[in-house]
């Protein structure tokens, strides 16, 4: 019965959708901030022409997870930062200028555009009320008020050029900092709950929300210049395309980017439109691509719907087909059944979001890194709930079994399995819900779901976008749990049931 359900579940999955397809002959990347998915949409624009198809994966997380795709082949461009190249891809290697910067990309097969005309450096800011209140300009005066609240990106917690660094430099000694989301920041400054935030120089809501950038007087920032870094085997393939993307090198200046940001988060135009438009100014008939046609709502949960069945059915059967003869191995070896247990839930208390970059290394990105996480996350409750339900029959039965002279292998499949059957598929369903909620983080690492429209609809502080992400993936997991509880129904015989509720 179990075999039959995770193969039948795999069956299902392949069935509603999944298509390999040919990969895209050149893929960009782009960063889960508005403006690396503007420039992301402006380089496939410019790089398309004739027959060659290029795709973008949008909003695949941080730096390193960019880096590390573009470095493993499974993106060929994506836009990045000349500071945090330095400070961050490189940091701990002396990096005088742009010419050794380019050097020390060419060793490991990677080009880099001339700047796009704007400098995008990290900057402190304040509620420009709050800052005249305090009388605080610069970020040396932070060091007079220790117990104001700091709200930073996560990315920038962690960076050597971002709070630790700047920590050591201004010699700042404020203990209530936080990380956290960088668009939900600018709610927290904005609800009086934060006072202190990291910003882009090229956001949109710096004037929206009325913030003060604070000036870096000791220089620690260095500059952020915007560029296109990509992969030198790309660029030797096709030349005419990259020879079009760096075109747009000094083209685009800091209002400009302002303004652009701006019409995505603040006047909410898709950012493949924004970007259209400003290559048509920019470069009239020799403009690039067309923007491709506004995708509709129901066709975007379509899509999300066969991405997350695909992650959650794959997973999932993969796991039973693990799992189940693990438990059993647990059950019968109890030393051993310690050391599976125990593995399983240390694997369990991993945080999913660190599971599936430890996975890019392995699989790239996309929906295999993500099939691999959650297929390690499904494994617990299975192993558990198997190993419960043989472990607590009663001996009686056990004993009866034997007396009757079936050997091992049929007790265990007419006798235990059955007896254990309910238990089973409660830890079944127990991970398939878990699942399908653990899903939505895929989106990160460009595999897709129902996460894909929670993560945009954060970056743009839409809640409609949101809805249609969370709405699906809870009414899916409760569609899951009917579908177990009626499959246990019809699984487990009318006698075990009355025996059990006796």
């Amino acid at each position: 019965m179990i075999r039959k359900l995770a193969i039948a579940g795999a069956a299902l999955v392949l069935l509603a959708g999944w298509s390999s397809g040919g990969a895209a002959v050149l893929t960009v990347g782009s960063k889960k901030f508005t403006e690396s998915v503007i420039l992301g949409d402006m380089a496939q624009q410019m790089l398309a022409h004739g027959d060659l198809e290029v795709k973008h994966r949008r909003e695949l997380g941080g730096t390193r997870v960019l880096w590390d795709a573009l470095m493993k082949g499974d993106i060929d461009v994506y836009p990045e930062y000349t500071g945090t190249l330095r400070k961050e891809i490189f940091a701990g290697t002396p990096i005088s200028g742009e010419a050794q910067l380019r050097e020390v990309l060419r060793r490991r097969g990677i080009g880099m555009t001339r700047s796009l005309g704007f400098n995008n450096t990290y900057v402190l800011g304040m509620a420009w009320n709050r800052a005249q209140e305090l009388g605080i300009r610069t970020i040396s005066d932070l060091n007079r008020y220790p117990q104001l609240r700091f709200g930073f990106s996560n990315e920038f917690m962690d960076r050597d050029d971002g709070w630790p660094g700047l920590k050591r430099y201004y010699h700042l000694e404020q203990k209530n900092v936080r990380g956290l989301d960088h668009d939900l920041a600018y709610r927290g400054l904005a609800a009086r709950r934060l006072d202190v935030i990291d910003l882009y120089a090229t956001d949109a809501e710096i004037r929206y929300y009325d913030i003060r950038p604070l000036v870096d007087d000791k220089h620690y920032f260095p500059d952020y210049d915007a560029v296109y870094v990509y992969r030198l085997a790309a660029e030797k393939r096709y030349p005419r395309a990259f020879a079009r993307l760096r075109k747009l090198e000094g083209r685009i200046s800091e209002d400009t980017m302002i303004g652009l940001n701006a019409a995505v988060k603040l006047r909410h135009r898709p950012e493949s439109q924004v970007a259209a438009g400003f290559i048509s100014r920019e470069f009239g008939a020799d403009a690039g691509a067309p923007a491709p046609p506004p995708v509709t709502r129901l066709e975007r949960l379509r899509t999300n719907t066969v991405d997350h069945l695909i992650l959650v059915g794959i997973s999932l059967s993969a796991a039973i087909l693990i799992a189940v003869p693990l438990g059993v191995l647990a059950a019968r070896r109890r030393r051993l059944g310690q050391l599976v247990l125990g593995a399983a839930g240390v694997i369990q208390t991993i945080p999913a979001l660190a599971l599936l970059v430890f996975m890019i290394p392995l699989f790239g990105i996309g929906a295999v890194p993500a099939i691999a996480a959650l297929f390690l996350y499904s494994l617990l409750p299975i192993i558990r709930n198997t190993y419960s339900g043989l472990h607590d029959i009663p001996a009686p039965l056990q004993e009866s079994a034997v007396a009757l002279g079936l050997p091992a292998g049929a007790r265990l499949r007419l006798v235990e399995l059955p007896l254990a059957l309910r238990s089973i598929l409660a830890g079944i369903k127990t991970s398939a819900v878990i699942n399908i909620g653990t899903a939505t983080l895929g989106a990160l690492i460009g595999a897709g779901g129902y996460g894909q429209p929670v993560l945009t609809g954060i970056r743009l502080d839409d809640v409609g976008l949101i809805m249609e992400g969370a709405v699906p993936a809870a009414v899916l997991a409760l569609l899951v749990q009917g579908l177990f509880e009626l499959l246990e129904r019809l699984a487990i015989s009318r006698g075990l049931r009355y025996r059990e509720i006796e």
